[in-house]
């Protein structure tokens, strides 16, 4: 009798074990979870206060509010417009261009629910995760624009530039599209985000032309201290914006920590040395550059370079990032007023083709990678020719899109605000607020 119970319970434990129900919850991971809603929350810092305050030490006095106006609207925009329909769009269905609706207002989603890209952690906080990325890549195409931007045109501007570029890019990169079937590597953006916004600001600028004065006028940072704790936020944050890519509390994700922090010191000691020994004076505007360069270029190798790889990462992003920054911009004289493009276009370009010829294959075997994924150096010369493929889709669509949506929008509302606005200053003109 003993025995016949014995085999009745265990029968009734393997049919539990069976069950969806009870084999989805038994895949989450309690430790996963706890790292990922902590660089969740470190991702969602970069934005407000890390990039508010990045920004808006860089501009002057009478556009601070303006600024950082800017990084809170994209918070709460992206972040409704994402729940909606966003993430369904990106990670939903497995189709070649897009995904499907199956979870627009995130139906279907329970506490217990996984994706089948993240199958260690809920669905939901898979989902916020990935939001907190969307939501800074609208942010950062605005400082290519500061000082000048009209708030209304970038409240439109966020909603379309989010549904019709980032999201498409992402899901091509992340969601199943046709870039991460062909072979490219992105482990946190540096398609996806950053080369993606540097793109949009780039041509933006183009479009709305120079702030006034650019040139002959004195249009310096007001207060870098603001900038340079921006830039510390933002450091931190990265942690849980390359770490957590890893989405997991795994050795790989320790690993893309220590090649991020290691790439963003060394990029700030090269734009340093280099603004040393060609102005004579290493300037607190010039290493905070070089950090943020250096960490934007590691981003899209992180997961997929050895510590001493992200060094050499970063000494080649503070030497060419500052190179765009200085002589490509005065070379053609576009005025892009934080230097989106120079740092974060530039540096995702960079550090997306230096993956295609650094990657380790140790530091990605899996159970859908068993033999892990190698770079140029380790004889694989199709990751570089997938690298350059994704470069080159990403801009195009970037600047072709971010074109057309400016001028839809300039039959909606004027792009730039009026002179006298400007010379009064955004702050005022567009928020009726002022510091004092």
């Amino acid at each position: 009798m003993t025995r016949a119970l014995s085999r009745l319970a265990l029968a009734a434990i393997a049919m539990l074990a069976a069950s969806p129900a009870f084999a989805q919850a038994a895949k989450i991971d309690g430790a996963d979870t706890a790292w990922m809603i902590g660089a969740t929350g470190l991702v969602l810092m970069m934005t407000i206060p890390g990039l508010a305050l990045f920004y808006a030490g860089m501009v002057r006095k009478k556009n601070v509010l303006a600024t950082m106006a800017q990084s809170l609207a994209a918070t709460f925009l992206v972040s409704i417009l994402w729940a909606f329909i966003g993430y369904s769009l990106t990670f939903s269905g497995d189709g070649a261009w897009l995904g499907n609706l199956e979870r627009a207002f995130l139906h279907g989603m329970t506490a217990d629910s996984i994706s089948p890209l993240a199958k260690t952690i809920p669905e939901a906080l898979f989902m916020i995760y990935q939001m907190t990325f969307a939501i800074i890549t609208v942010a950062l195409v605005a400082g290519s624009v500061a000082d000048r931007l009209r708030f209304s045109a970038y409240l439109i501007f966020c909603a379309l530039w989010l549904l019709l570029v980032y999201v498409p890019i992402a899901h091509w990169v992340w969601g199943g599209g046709f870039l991460g079937s062909y072979g490219l590597i992105d482990f946190a953006g540096g398609t996806v985000v950053h080369l993606n916004a540097g793109v949009a600001g780039l041509t933006a600028a183009l479009i709305i032309g120079a702030r006034r004065g650019y040139g002959h006028e004195n249009l310096a940072p007001h207060d870098l201290t603001l900038a340079v704790i921006g830039t510390g936020l933002l450091w931190v944050g990265w942690f849980g914006f390359n770490g957590g890519s890893a989405l997991g509390a795994t050795s790989r994700a320790v690993m893309a920590i220590v090649a991020t922090h290691l790439a963003a010191s060394t990029g700030a000691v090269t734009w340093m040395a280099l603004e040393w020994w060609t102005r004579g004076k290493p300037s607190v505007l010039g290493m905070i550059s070089g950090a943020v360069a250096g960490l934007g270029t590691i981003t899209p190798a992180s997961g997929y370079v050895m510590p001493m790889q992200a060094v050499l990462i970063g000494l080649i992003a503070g030497a060419i990032c500052f190179w765009a920054c200085t002589s490509l911009k005065i070379k053609f004289g576009y005025d892009d007023s934080l230097d989106v493009f120079g740092v974060h276009g530039i540096g995702g370009l960079t550090g997306t083709l230096l993956a295609g010829i650094f990657a380790a294959a140790a530091l990605s075997v899996s159970t859908e990678t068993p033999n892990g994924i190698a770079g140029l150096l380790e004889g694989n010369p199709h990751q570089l020719v997938a690298q350059l493929y994704g470069v080159a889709v990403t801009a195009i669509w970037s600047g072709v899109l971010t074109v057309i949506i400016l001028k839809v929008i300039e039959l909606m509302v004027p792009l730039r605000v009026r002179q006298e606005d400007e010379v009064m200053g955004l702050d005022v003109s567009q928020h009726g607020e002022a510091l004092q």
